[in-house]
């Protein structure tokens, strides 16, 4: 899905830093809410992002101060949507 928004460039660029980052930066922004708000799965947004192991995202996650209190059941769970998803 391609999704295309205007922004004006000096509040793209307060907001990412540069323009040429700003993609990127509201692509992690909507992940982060999205697992915050319970909408999608930490495996769906590592997915989402493009990122290829578990440690990667939970190091990612850390960074943006977000500390998720997973059992062992929740990661469990993930891991089979996201192998449902795959196959």
């Amino acid at each position: 899905m391609t999704v295309s928004l205007e922004i004006p460039d000096e509040l793209g660029q307060l907001i990412a830093g540069s323009v040429s980052e700003l993609p990127r930066t509201l692509l992690e922004s909507t992940a982060l809410e999205a697992i915050r708000a319970g909408r999608i799965t930490v495996s769906q947004a590592r997915r989402l992002l493009g990122i290829s192991s578990r440690n990667e995202m939970d190091g990612f996650l850390k960074s943006h101060g977000v500390f998720l209190d997973m059992s062992l059941e929740d990661v469990q769970r993930d891991s089979e949507l996201v192998r449902n998803s795959i196959g």
